[in-house]
């Protein structure tokens, strides 16, 4: 079990810690220093890098996650706080579909393009949900940590 539970800290380590990384260091050091073509071209080649490493992390941490809960003998016998990081951390994969097919994807193809006012609207609104899922994501850890001591 242990090899589980570190192999299902580190993926979820990777995910909100790299959000943390691109929220609070790379967004402002962007803005301040490049020209909105060269900012939207960095943050495009970012994603495009991250997004890989989210979509492992994501199998990675929900595998060995239920796994885990397989472990125990299902839903009804883990822990309590085990029902909110299953919650948070589900829903934290929902926004990641939709940001990345709904609002990624077409971000991407604006860039190629070059369609720089339309790719910079598509950004303002994924930075926004990457917000909401840098929230859930150190709530998750919050709770995971709380909770063990409860």
């Amino acid at each position: 079990m242990a090899l589980f539970k570190l192999i299902h800290v580190l993926a979820v380590m990777v995910w909100v810690g790299g959000i943390f990384f691109a929220y609070v260091v790379l967004r402002p050091t962007a803005a301040e220093v490049l020209q909105p073509p060269e900012r939207l071209r960095v943050w495009d080649k970012a994603f495009s890098l991250f997004f890989n490493w989210v979509w492992l992390a994501i199998f990675l941490f929900l595998t060995t996650g239920f796994y885990m809960i397989y472990l125990f003998g299902g839903l009804s016998h883990v822990p309590a706080y085990i029902h909110p990081m299953l919650m948070l951390g589900l829903t934290m994969v929902l926004i990641f579909i939709y940001l990345f097919f709904r609002q990624y994807v077409p971000f991407n193809l604006r860039v190629a393009r070059q369609d720089w006012a339309q790719a910079g609207k598509i950004l303002a609104s994924i930075r926004k949900l990457v917000a909401v899922n840098l929230t859930l994501g150190i709530l998750t850890f919050a709770v995971a940590i709380l909770g063990r001591g409860m």
